[in-house]
């Protein structure tokens, strides 16, 4: 006797709750190409089987349903249009020359071991020189808005570290050495 599609894919309460905890870990269209492979494979492609049996949104299992038919992923009008765009990319001609200036007094780290430039330009500084270079002061940010964006391009705004010497070695011989004057 041949068994229905329906009965060979029953799912036991733990894998139910395996899948939720999966989906609910994801966001946005992995998500709901998630969801939509999972509504194919246990539940027909039944959007109201899987809203019984997984707890998922109606009308959520549809638009993922409707996203694997037709291969196009639904984009919603908040998430195009939402969220200010950062400073760098709304003057992209201004950032270039805030990063020519802060180059200009960076030094990398003396040891070498981090890929951090420090730089004794302060925000301030950076908004002052931009000012010197005949940009309004309307399309400079705040200095504690400067000191994020040459944080976030990389600049530490700090001190140069100075190299320091290396401790020389005592003789292991017992000995301190004598060095000529």
């Amino acid at each position: 006797m041949k068994t229905a599609p329906s009965e060979k894919r029953n799912l036991n309460v733990e894998q139910i709750k395996d899948l939720k905890l999966a989906a609910s870990k994801m966001r946005g269209a992995k998500r709901r190409a998630f969801m939509a492979q999972m509504t194919t494979k246990y539940c027909q492609e039944s959007a109201r089987k899987a809203e019984r049996v997984f707890g998922w949104k109606l009308d959520t299992v549809k638009l993922e349903l409707a996203e694997q038919r037709s291969g196009i992923e639904c984009v919603g009008g908040q998430a195009s249009r939402c969220g200010a765009k950062r400073w760098e990319q709304q003057q992209p001609e201004v950032a270039q020359i805030l990063i020519e200036i802060a180059e200009a007094h960076g030094q990398q780290d003396p040891t070498f071991k981090t890929t951090i430039a420090y730089t004794r330009l302060t925000a301030a500084q950076s908004i002052e020189e931009l000012k010197q270079r005949g940009y309004s002061a309307e399309i400079l940010p705040a200095p504690s808005t400067m000191a994020i964006i040459l944080n976030r391009k990389g600049y530490r705004l700090r001190p140069v570290m100075k190299a320091k010497p290396q401790k020389a070695e005592s003789v292991r011989s017992g000995s301190p050495t004598m060095q000529p004057t």
